[in-house]
């Protein structure tokens, strides 16, 4: 990871929060569903699931409920002026006795044609790096993944959402030259 200043994530998403969240989510489609992957007891609602709201308000985290049920969540960086949207999403999968829920961020559109060798090495690489999480590609887009159990507590769960978003806006930069588009 880059070597910055302490990160300022979203508290109760302020107006300008809302208008930068609007024009990135126009722009951040959250990944597809995933082949697959067996959705555990829980499906997305319109409102959320009820346990990540309880658990991201106890960390006072601003967020906004899409109509997957995913939580949107705004992490800024006021020093760089820069933003990432983060999600949590609303399903969790089932993994042996339990259940695993997903947070995401979005670096980057993949190039038509795909990642050169050397930017597909340097998301190897950086994978590799990370203690939680790695690098995958949905579509068109390429996500920061964490999963995590869907029992963490509300300061696991916070931390999951600060590292997505860190990663994600780290590689940003890297891959765009410094640019803000996600």
């Amino acid at each position: 990871m880059l070597n910055r200043p302490p990160r300022s994530v979203s508290v109760p998403l302020a107006a300008l929060a809302l208008a930068m969240a609007a024009s990135v989510s126009a722009q951040t489609p959250a990944p597809s569903s995933r082949d697959g992957v067996v959705p555990a007891q829980s499906t997305a609602s319109p409102e959320g699931d009820a346990s990540v709201r309880t658990r991201l308000e106890a960390e006072s985290l601003g967020y906004e409920v899409d109509v997957d049920g995913d939580f949107r969540i705004l992490v800024g960086w006021q020093q760089e002026n820069r933003s990432q949207l983060t999600f949590v999403s609303g399903r969790t999968h089932s993994l042996g006795t339990g259940a695993v829920r997903e947070v995401f961020s979005a670096a980057a559109r993949v190039p038509a044609g795909g990642f050169s060798a050397e930017q597909a090495n340097l998301l190897l690489r950086d994978s590799q790096t990370n203690v939680l999480g790695a690098w995958e590609i949905d579509g068109d887009v390429l996500f920061y993944v964490i999963k995590v159990y869907d029992d963490a507590d509300s300061a696991r769960l916070r931390e999951a959402v600060d590292m997505a978003a860190q990663t994600a806006d780290d590689m940003e930069i890297q891959l765009s030259g410094g640019r803000d588009e996600l």
